[in-house]
């Protein structure tokens, strides 16, 4: 469900901003046209708000019309903002499912089991963990805050090797797609000493 989710709005971004490219290209290029005379050479001398222009926009729909493309526009908007900050986070992962129901777990108890392993090894200062994408097949983005001193080659072989083997077994799945982000705690200030 969410990697569909995922997909329909990275389809609809790329739907909306061809259809907006598209628009300002035509108006684009009908200004051009406009101005080169290739419109006729009547178009290409008139001022932008010449008398033809004012005529249009005397007429009485023109004002509701403006009003209701604003407001469309603005829905549009809207609605494409929110959709931008939605998570993708799971909010259960399906441990098994038959005819008789399911039996699942809440991504937040997998999530902290997890942050909680991780971040009692050596070198680890923090860990903050997601399932996005499926509840059936969720993937993992795992977030590590490490000390300064820290072994990154060690901290990623447990990681591997130990907190994701555990997690896949909790959750009962062979494999788990995992992005893993490291980053180094900035090192202590040493405090300036003022003059004397």
């Amino acid at each position: 469900m969410g990697r569909d989710m995922n997909r329909r709005s990275a389809r609809g971004n790329r739907v909306g901003l061809l259809a907006v490219g598209l628009l300002l290209m035509i108006v684009g290029l009908a200004a051009l046209a406009a101005g080169r005379g290739v419109l006729g050479p009547d178009l290409a001398g008139e001022a932008i708000a010449g008398t033809r222009v004012r005529e249009l926009l005397d007429q009485r729909w023109v004002p509701y019309a403006a009003v209701a493309v604003a407001f469309l526009s603005g829905f549009l908007a809207l609605r494409w903002l929110l959709v931008q900050g939605m998570n993708d986070t799971v909010g259960r992962v399906v441990l098994d499912h038959g005819p008789g129901g399911r039996v699942e777990m809440s991504e937040s108890v997998a999530r902290g089991a997890l942050e909680q392993e991780v971040a009692e090894y050596p070198g680890v200062r923090r860990a903050r963990a997601r399932l996005t994408e499926s509840s059936e097949a969720p993937h993992l983005r795992l977030a590590l805050l490490l000390e300064e001193d820290a072994d990154v080659t060690r901290v990623w072989e447990r990681v591997r090797s130990e907190a994701l083997a555990n997690l896949g077994e909790a959750l009962d799945l062979e494999r788990i797609p995992t992005v893993i982000r490291m980053s180094v705690a900035a090192p202590a200030r040493v405090p300036r000493r003022g003059l004397v």
